[in-house]
């Protein structure tokens, strides 16, 4: 299974000659290539996976797939009677 997040691109810069750009995934930021979105500009949504930008979408549109993913997150929190653990390392 393939899952994509969105994103709300902040800043974009040139990193070893790759478009990057810092993202805002609802408050947890990271670097993302935008090679695969050449018309992403900052302000813009993006949908990511592994670290790359592969679709742009509206702001209504990545709204509504947080929304799902809290929602899936509640839910197995709930089911398991404990948050699902940080995948983050640190």
């Amino acid at each position: 299974m393939c899952l994509g997040i969105p994103g709300r691109v902040l800043e974009i810069h040139d990193e070893a000659g790759l478009r990057m750009a810092t993202v805002d995934f609802g408050g947890v930021r990271r670097p993302v290539c935008l090679t695969y979105t050449p018309d992403a500009d900052v302000g813009t949504y993006v949908i990511v996976h592994v670290g790359f930008a592969i679709t742009e979408v509206d702001e209504a549109e990545a709204a509504r797939t947080l929304a799902v993913l809290r929602a899936m997150a509640d839910a197995v929190e709930t089911e398991l009677g404990e948050p699902l653990p940080d995948p983050s390392p640190g």
